[in-house]
């Protein structure tokens, strides 16, 4: 995927920003599907869909759930100077580490760890990183409660969302699901090749998952429906947000007291820049990954949104200088065109 933070922003439309809010709600829904929900022809959006996947703006791809409950946790890692690059290029390959960005002018590098196990969180955060050469200091917190949206099913700040009554369609229909899936399904030894599969891509034929597993499309429906409906295989969308017009990301820790995080949570997930809020352990114990178009919608969400929160009493702003990986994606540099 391009890297989204340059200044390079590509065209798009209302339809193509509707095929990705589609997309958000139900990523592996037919394109018929979406054509339906959107009154446009099954063709339009396949090829819409192409032109946004090719262009780097949208990646789909499916993980494994983690194996237990309160796995996740949110780490700041201190660098020493010039280091931050290396060490957020390094923990960036891991498949359990997601959203590494460089903040603090490079001298901070921020994830989002995501093991399987308690022993793979405990050896990346008690072991690996504090062993690590460029490492000056570390910080983690553990998530305790993610805030979802209540208008839309995914942040929506690109424009055009769907309709509520649009957005149930597109979630309640099954018709491109296999009847009777196999009940508390969890992943096995056997799933390897095609969890490998839709890591790549999420919206990856049956035909394809049969061929890379050996299975016939039917067994392999059957299988990924399983997964998914169990929670132990779920499905993801990373955007490329500085082609969609957006160059300001940051990351927003708060103090609030505990009687009213909850309020505040739900206050800060419902905000249009907010991309994604959490509860977490630790003195700054909200926090809020925000994206905004320039510098300036930047300013006038912490003094007018954030601001207008009493219960907020402080709050710590960090710009992310350079985004690393997303939730699966690696963000690879954009070639910019020479000049004349």
């Amino acid at each position: 995927m391009p890297d989204d933070s340059s200044a390079i922003t590509i065209t798009i439309d209302r339809l193509d920003r509707q095929v990705l809010h589609a997309l958000r709600c139900a990523p592996r829904a037919p394109f018929r599907r979406i054509a339906e929900v959107l009154g446009s022809s099954e063709q339009t959006v396949a090829r819409r869909y192409r032109k946004l996947h090719e262009a780097g703006v949208v990646r789909i791809f499916a993980l494994p759930a983690p194996a237990a409950p309160g796995l996740d946790w949110l780490a700041r890692i201190g660098v020493k100077p010039g280091a931050g690059a290396r060490l957020a290029d390094a923990i960036a390959k891991r498949p359990d580490v997601s959203w590494v960005g460089i903040t603090a002018g490079g001298a901070e590098v921020v994830c989002i760890t995501r093991p399987s196990t308690p022993a793979q969180r405990d050896a990346l955060l008690l072991e690996r990183l504090p062993r690590t050469t460029y490492v000056t200091s570390l910080a983690s917190h553990a998530i305790l409660h993610s805030f979802a949206r209540e208008d839309v099913e995914e942040w929506s700040g690109f424009g055009d969302p769907l309709q509520p009554a649009e957005q149930e369609a597109l979630v309640a229909d099954r018709s491109n699901r296999p009847a009777e899936p196999e009940g508390d399904a969890r992943i096995e030894p056997g799933d390897a090749a095609m969890l490998e599969i839709l890591r790549l891509d999420g919206r990856a034929g049956y035909a394809d998952l049969a061929a890379a597993t050996g299975w016939t499309a039917a067994r392999a429906a059957r299988r990924l429906e399983a997964l998914l409906a169990s929670g132990a295989v779920y499905l993801d969308v990373d955007l490329a947000l500085g082609l969609l017009g957006f160059h300001a990301e940051a990351n927003l820790w708060m103090t609030v007291a505990p009687a009213d995080l909850d309020a505040v949570g739900r206050r800060v997930a419902r905000l249009e820049q907010t991309a994604y809020a959490a509860a977490l352990s630790g003195p700054a114990n909200l926090f809020a990954a925000v994206v905004c178009r320039d510098t300036t919608d930047l300013y006038d969400y912490l003094s007018r949104e954030i601001g207008a929160i009493g219960a907020v009493r402080s709050a710590e702003l960090s710009p992310v200088l350079r985004r690393v990986k997303q939730g699966s994606t690696i963000v690879q540099g954009v070639r910019l065109p020479r000049p004349a």
